[in-house]
C-alpha cells in the first residue's frame, strides 16, 4: 500500500511505501505517464544536471528545514543505450559524471578536482528482481558514435546530479531508467518519446517491486 504525504506549497510531495517516505524525482512530464501517475507525484526538476542539482537541492533543503527529509530518493525516467534492451527498465549500480574533464591539470577524466570521489560512484541499494546496469550522466544527448567514449551501459542527464544532492543531505538514492533510445541515431525529439508509454508502464512495475521489497523486508537501507 502507498499513500501521499502532502507538504506545504513550497516543498515537494512525499510518497509513503511500507511506512517509508520516498521522494520520487523525474526530469520532464513527457516521462510521467498514466501508470506512474497512479503511484506518486514526483518532483519535476527539468532536464539536465544543472536543473536536477538546483531543484533537488532546494527541495531537500526545504524538507530538512521542516524535519521531513525522505528515507529514500528515487530518480527515474528514460535513458539511452546501445547495448541494453530497448524499453526495458534497469536499476543503476553506479553513476559517473561524463562532463567533468580536468585531465589537463593531471586529474583522471571524470574526477572532480579536490572532491574525495572516484570517477564512478557506486549505488549500493538494490531492488530484488530488477536488472542492473551502469550509468553515465552528462548534459549532452548521446547518439551514434558518441557512445564510443562512454564505458557505462546507459546514459542519462540527471542521476549524478541527484546523487550529489542526496549526498549533501545524507539521503540514499536509487536510479531507475527505462531504455528509450540508442540503437539508432537520434534525429528528432520523437526518436526519444516514441517508447515512453511502454517505459511508463515498466517503471511503474519497478516501483511496485520496490514497494513489495520494502513490505517484505527484502530491501535494506544499510547496504553491506
Amino acid at each position: 500500500m502507498q499513500a501521499i504525504l502532502m507538504m506545504s506549497s513550497c516543498t515537494p510531495v512525499l510518497t509513503t511505501l511500507a511506512g517509508r517516505n520516498i521522494l520520487f524525482v523525474m526530469a520532464d512530464k513527457a516521462e510521467y505517464g498514466p501508470h506512474l501517475q497512479q503511484r506518486f507525484t514526483p518532483l519535476m526538476t527539468g532536464i539536465g544536471p544543472v536543473e536536477a542539482a538546483v531543484q533537488l537541492t532546494a527541495a531537500l533543503a526545504a524538507l530538512a528545514q521542516q524535519g521531513h527529509l525522505p528515507d529514500l530518493v528515487v530518480s527515474l525516467g528514460s535513458a539511452g543505450s546501445r547495448v541494453l534492451e530497448q524499453t526495458e527498465v534497469y536499476q543503476a549500480t553506479s553513476v559517473a559524471y561524463r562532463d567533468m574533464d580536468a585531465s589537463a591539470l593531471g586529474f583522471d577524466k571524470g574526477v572532480t578536482p579536490f572532491l574525495a570521489l572516484s570517477a564512478t560512484v557506486p549505488l549500493p541499494l538494490r531492488i530484488p528482481g530488477l536488472p542492473e546496469a551502469t550509468l553515465s550522466t552528462g548534459a549532452n544527448i548521446v547518439s551514434g558514435s558518441a557512445y564510443d567514449a562512454i564505458s557505462a551501459q546507459m546514459v542519462d542527464m540527471e542521476s549524478y546530479a541527484c546523487l550529489r544532492a542526496c549526498m549533501r543531505f545524507d539521503v540514499p538514492l536509487i536510479a531507475l531508467r527505462g531504455i528509450s533510445d540508442g540503437k539508432a541515431e537520434l534525429h528528432h525529439v520523437d526518436d526519444w518519446t516514441e517508447y515512453l508509454h511502454i517505459i511508463d508502464e515498466k517503471l511503474a512495475a519497478a516501483v511496485d517491486l520496490l514497494g513489495a521489497a520494502l513490505t517484505g523486508g527484502e530491501f535494506s537501507f544499510a547496504p553491506e
